[in-house]
């Protein structure tokens, strides 16, 4: 998707995050414009809020704002306040195998209907500001997880509601603040810290 710059006629690139339940496939859908450590973090943020709550264990694809290594062998390197945000809603990180990811066929199906039912509808649109994007996708998703499943009974919504929710674990009371923690500053003779 993509924002007008009015002043310039330049195109601005707009990505979606999408988030999966697995069993109910009940779906989160925000649009951003950079894919950066604070958006990452926000929108995973946005996502519990949105569920009501958390997952013992989160599947996130390999993004490098997410995950700084994942070896075939050995242990997985999450980016420091990944793992901060993880810790703090006591959850494990689990991301998806490299090139093939297998672990989160939810997401990835939900990835391609998301297209279908937010992205198509908007294609022919022009959006000049973030806020209008974000009130034409935020009907989109509604519609989508309270469509009737094709060949299972009920709806994404239906299922969330009467099976899946009543599993997540409670939000903690105090949302996860994102800060950048700085270590081996000194204070000068005159108390400033230089940063």
């Amino acid at each position: 998707m993509a924002l007008l710059d009015t002043d310039t006629g330049e195109l601005i690139t707009v990505y979606l995050f999408v988030g999966t339940l697995p069993y109910s496939q009940y779906t989160y859908v925000e649009p951003t414009l950079d894919m950066k450590s604070d958006t990452w973090l926000r929108c995973h943020m946005n996502m519990f809020e949105y569920f009501g709550g958390t997952t013992i264990r989160l599947i996130c694809d390999n993004l490098k704002t997410g995950v700084i290594s994942h070896p075939k062998e050995g242990d997985i390197v999450l980016n420091e306040q990944y793992e901060s945000l993880a810790n703090h809603y006591v959850m494990a990180v689990m991301p998806a195998q490299v090139r093939k990811p297998k672990q989160k066929p939810a997401v990835e199906g939900a990835v391609g209907k998301i297209a279908m039912a937010v992205i198509a509808p908007l294609r022919n649109e022009i959006f000049t500001t973030m806020g209008e994007l974000k009130e034409a996708i935020r009907e989109k998703p509604e519609f989508y997880n309270a469509k009737p499943f094709q060949k299972r009974e009920g709806s994404r919504r239906l299922i969330f509601t009467e099976t899946e929710q009543e599993k997540l674990r409670p939000l903690p009371s105090n949302p996860y603040e994102i800060a950048e923690w700085v270590y081996g500053r000194t204070v000068k003779l005159d108390w400033h810290i230089t940063f």
